[in-house]
């Protein structure tokens, strides 16, 4: 079976709303045969039973599918009784995480349902609270490294909305804004754009383009245009509400408004944060705003950047603040460490090292010489836009800070091949959704990705001491360390990628002990996280815990008033409606990684 997985054609834009669009065909084939090169976990082929959500009946759980196929058609109701099938980023599963840090059969759908529009969305909320059936919305299912599709709760029905609710309503070239559903990716968006001529637009897109734009939007992914704050260039949500009302926001709440996707913030109370990592609603329609052609690019010749040595971190981060801050540098940059240089080739460690413990450094160094990069500690990728003159005034200004740290290297595009990672960024940055970013997961065999996103301001001593905490971490559990600072205007996020397989316990359970360790010891130097997988969401928010815990208690308040029956994404981002608290649900550090809870209280609301 998995050789026929691996031989299966990978879908396609426009045929199918989740495909790769044709300018990464031949990308996307290389990508998938290596992927299934290195996979050694056996097929999942065993018979399924239906995972059935707790406090509900068996037989009362199919009976109320019976109710939903009434409402639905039967087409668009799929009970999970099948093998589990891992696929991979392009064919991926919407029924359990393909990328699981625990048994893949912990966070799993019982069942998998398609709306086709608002009103269908409606009509499954309704029958959720009729049921007490709890349900999970995913957009496309592509949130790789946080969770991918899996429910929080085991059994949960899922919402697939990609799959029939993927139209890009409307884009408007002269406002440069779109409006769009949820099975909307970056590739769909890019392609439709191209498709209209509308070469003066932009689309913003994080590394991966094939994810939602809604989707990412919420979760507040970011992208690498001067436009990567993606929450902060949405411009009116819809949403279903857990009680089942419809509602727009922003100047969306005025019929016949002409500015929904040009004004955020209508009258009234800003609404839309609360819809943003969390489970208070289901977003049906967002509206996006989109970035100007800046009238040519500078590909990353003078901006691409090594550094010798580990401890050139400080000063660089020093360099970089006011030059981002000032915006000399456009866009969010990038700080890398040449680990992740040398396995984003998509080569397996075991080509260059196959002793135990995180991979030794002169080993990482000796294989960085062999590449255009060269021998390193850290690379650095940026972006220059606008008019010549402008763009050599910045780019020179940068050349000259940069060159401050001895030993630093500007490297010439010239000599790079066509497949370097460079020429990916270089994409990414101009808006062109690439999927080079993944070739790192075959460092490990079922290579798999866990993330630690910690925030901290743009600082040489706060990037120290998350790069010596994670360090100190990774020793402690012999995982190898790919940290990336990503330098916004007046903060950065640390992305550092846990690769394991996850076809092994000991690599799982390593992966986890090593994340939760890190979420403490950043907590302790007062740096939190802006975004986290399912299994630690109720670890991290319990981090933000000021004043005895105000923040999650306001967040439970707005759960119980939104959600009285407790049905809509119980747990995401930590937060638990009434039914679920006090009855061992949360995944604390304390509490070992089992998901399920011992039951769920009567709380309902007719």
């Amino acid at each position: 079976m998995a050789h026929e997985e691996a031989k299966a054609r990978i879908p396609v834009l426009p045929e199918t709303h989740s495909g790769i669009p044709t300018y990464l065909l031949a990308k996307a084939e290389r990508a998938k045969e290596a992927i299934f090169q290195t996979r050694t976990k056996p097929t999942n082929d065993r018979q399924r039973l239906p995972v059935i959500p707790q406090g509900i009946e068996r037989d009362k759980f199919f009976e109320a599918l019976d109710d939903l196929r009434k409402r639905l058609g039967a087409e668009y109701v799929e009970v999970n009784d099948k093998p589990l099938r891992d696929g991979w980023y392009m064919e991926h599963p919407n029924t359990h995480d393909c990328m699981a840090v625990l048994d893949e059969e912990e966070l799993v759908a019982s069942a998998v349902v398609y709306p086709g529009s608002p009103a269908e969305v409606q009509d499954i909320v309704e029958w959720a609270n009729k049921h007490l059936i709890p349900i999970f919305p995913i957009s496309m299912g592509r949130n790789l490294g946080y969770g991918g599709a899996a429910p929080r709760v085991r059994g949960s029905v899922v919402l697939d909305l990609g799959r029939r609710m993927n139209k890009i309503l409307d884009i408007n070239p002269d406002d440069f804004t779109c409006l769009v559903e949820p099975g909307v990716s970056f590739y769909a968006l890019y392609e439709e754009i191209k498709r209209r001529g509308y070469d003066h637009l932009w689309v913003d897109t994080p590394d991966l383009g094939g994810g939602s734009v809604i989707g990412n939007t919420l979760d507040r992914g970011v992208g690498y245009t001067p436009y990567g704050d993606h929450w902060a260039c949405h411009s009116g949500l819809e949403v279903v509400l857990p009680t089942g009302e419809l509602l727009r926001t922003g100047m969306g709440a005025m019929p016949g408004n002409n500015t929904w996707q040009t004004f955020p913030y209508g009258f009234g109370p800003y609404s839309d944060g609360i819809f943003s990592q969390s489970n208070y609603g289901i977003v049906t329609k967002m509206g996006m705003t989109l970035m100007p052609n800046p009238g040519g690019y500078e590909s990353f010749v003078h901006k691409m950047y090594t550094f010798p040595n580990e401890e050139d971190l400080e000063a660089l981060i020093e360099i970089i603040r006011p030059l981002r801050i000032s915006n000399i540098l456009e866009n969010v940059a990038q700080l890398r460490h040449v680990t992740q240089t040398v396995a984003v080739s998509g080569r397996p460690r075991t080509d260059f090292y196959t002793g135990d413990g995180p991979i030794p450094q002169d080993v990482i160094r000796r294989e960085a010489a062999k590449t255009p990069t060269g021998d390193c500690a850290w690379v650095y990728y940026g972006m220059s836009y606008g008019p010549p003159n402008i763009r050599q005034h910045k780019l020179a200004l940068v050349d000259a800070e940069f060159r401050r740290i001895p030993g630093c290297r500007r490297v010439d595009p010239a000599v790079l091949p066509e497949d370097e990672y460079f020429w990916s960024r270089d994409r990414v940055a101009a808006g062109v959704p690439d999927l080079h970013e993944l070739r790192w997961c075959n460092w490990m065999p079922n290579g798999s990705h866990i993330a630690f996103s910690p925030v901290s301001p743009i600082r040489g001593a706060d990037a120290m001491r998350l790069w010596e905490l994670a360090k100190r971490r990774h020793d402690e559990f012999g995982i190898d360390l790919f940290p990336a600072f990503c330098v916004g205007l007046r903060e950065m996020h640390l992305i550092i990628e846990i690769i394991f397989d996850r076809d092994d316990p000991k690599r799982r359970k390593a992966a986890m002990d090593c994340m939760r360790a890190m979420v403490d010891d950043a907590a302790a130097l007062g740096y939190g996280e802006y975004r986290t997988h399912l299994v630690l969401m109720d670890q991290v928010a319990s981090t933000y815990n000021w004043n005895d815990g105000a923040l999650m208690k306001f967040n439970e308040k707005l759960k119980d008033a939104l959600d009285p029956n407790g049905i809509l994404a119980p747990g995401r981002c930590g937060i638990w409606p009434k039914s679920y608290r006090n009855r061992g649900w949360e995944m604390l550090k304390e509490s070992g990684e089992r998901s399920e809870g011992t039951g769920i209280g009567d709380v309902r609301v007719e």
